[in-house]
């Protein structure tokens, strides 16, 4: 933690400077952004605040004289410091990305502790962006702060779902079989895919719900092709024939009951491996997705069904631009424990990695949640270990571990989480009826890129 000493007034010599330098992160605009009101779109990362078709990010001008009264604040003459005034005159903008210098000299004393700085920001390379005079009230006695008790921030943007989303718009979109999308929510998932072409809906239900469901959402279906099943069950077993047959890549759930679909999976798309459900999420403060398994499907997993679900998960991490995930397969405790079957079922896991049969990864456990995600509790904890502290994958011990998991990130700690069923001969697309659109988007963006992935069945 970083400690601030200040230059009390009596110490303070004409032509005393101090800098600061900072890059300016798309985190920053959003902070500045909700804490000041200015919601101007010129400086949102993501906005088109112009209309020429490509986001701007411009650093908003008193962001940039804020930097300014950082280096007053922290450096010279540092804590303690108030100020009087402070005139700017902005000469250039900076972006996003953009590294910049603030820096000031004191000009002058005056009565009353008065000490005037000349002051400028400047890009990394020199470039002006603005310059001025502040006068402030410099501290009387030495002072040190040590900024221990400061809450640090997390920005509740979900980038690497962004990013995902980036990384499966140049795919053509996948025929996706859309089992009974009966209500908005529902439709509006499969019609919002394919507004960001990444599937084509084949929709499979109630016609006159559909269109019902349509019109709700202000929304023509004219252009999807349309069969009319009105039987759940029924248009499970129409969709999976879809799939089976080819001419469709995906299925993705509607308004209906899982166990219509999976049943249905079971009996058309069947491979060698077990079905199970691949949460991946976008938790904020995380620099890299998390891929929780199983939440959804098996219930209390045995040995030979956590290694099927372990290799799907590796498989879609793969998809995902994951070249050598990292798996940890988690218990309550790091150490293995015969009373506590799960950490048996982990270190064999880890042990059948080790001798080859599990592939593609680095697969570690048991371990516990905290030095499974965070470096220092595996520290903490002495654990020795390539994945501790680092995991990608969290194989959770059974459904009611996953599930609450999987959700206290979502409702807690405001994570996105889109998924995929995984296992059958095409991806399935399982949406809750708690999903919001970012979440609907993302599966349909994971579902792309694991069918594109594969290229063929399992």
């Amino acid at each position: 933690m970083e400690t601030f000493e200040n230059v009390p007034w009596d110490r303070l010599e004409i032509g005393m400077e101090a800098e600061a330098r900072r890059t300016i992160r798309a985190d920053d605009l959003y902070v500045f952004a909700n804490s000041s009101g200015n919601l101007n779109p010129l400086h949102l990362p993501r906005e088109d605040g112009d209309g020429d078709g490509a986001p701007e990010a411009v650093a908003p001008s008193m962001w940039i004289g804020a930097l300014i009264s950082a280096v007053l604040g922290n450096s010279l003459p540092g804590p303690g410091t108030l100020y009087r005034r402070q005139d700017l005159r902005y000469t250039g903008r900076a972006h996003a990305g953009d590294e910049v210098v603030a820096r000031v000299r004191l000009v002058e004393k005056g009565a009353g502790r008065m000490a005037r700085f000349e002051t400028w920001v400047t890009k990394a390379d020199g470039t002006g962006i603005a310059k001025g005079e502040a006068e402030v009230t410099a501290p009387e006695h030495p002072a040190q702060f040590r900024a221990v008790d400061v809450p640090g921030l997390t920005v509740r943007r979900h980038a690497l779902f962004d990013a995902l989303l980036e990384r499966a718009a140049p795919l053509p979109p996948i025929p996706t079989a859309v089992i009974a999308p009966e209500g908005p929510a529902s439709l509006g998932g499969a019609l919002l895919g394919a507004d960001h072409t990444l599937i084509t809906p084949i929709l499979i239900g109630d016609a006159a719900k559909i269109a019902a469901a349509a019109a709700e959402i202000g929304r023509d279906i004219g252009g999807f092709e349309l069969i009319h099943e009105p039987d759940h069950a029924a248009a499970s077993l129409a969709a999976t024939r879809l799939a089976a047959d080819g001419r469709a890549k995906a299925v993705m759930k509607g308004k209906l009951h899982t166990s219509h679909v999976l049943k249905a999976v079971l009996g058309n798309l069947r491979t060698s491996r077990r079905l199970s459900h691949v949460f991946v999420m976008d938790v904020p403060g995380r620099d890299r997705l998390m891929f929780i398994t199983d939440a959804a499907i098996n219930i209390t997993p045995d040995l030979e069904t956590k290694l099927d679900i372990t290799r799907n998960a590796i498989d879609l991490a793969h998809a995902l631009g994951i070249e050598i995930p990292k798996v940890g397969i988690l218990s309550a405790l790091e150490t293995v424990n015969p009373k506590i079957p799960s950490t048996i079922d982990a270190a064999a896991l880890s042990k059948m990695a080790d001798r080859g049969q599990i592939e593609g990864a680095l697969v570690d456990g048991p371990l516990a949640m905290d030095n499974a995600i965070d470096e220092a509790a595996a520290k903490t904890k002495g654990i020795k270990s390539l994945v501790a502290g680092q995991a990608d994958v969290l194989v959770v011990p059974n459904m009611e571990a996953g599930n609450m998991l999987a959700k206290e990130l979502t409702f807690v700690a405001h994570a996105e989480a889109g998924g995929i069923v995984i296992g059958a001969s095409c991806p399935v697309i399982l949406t809750s009826r708690a999903d919001d659109d970012k979440a609907r988007l993302a599966s349909c963006a994971v579902a792309a890129l694991y069918a594109a992935h594969r290229g063929k069945p399992l």
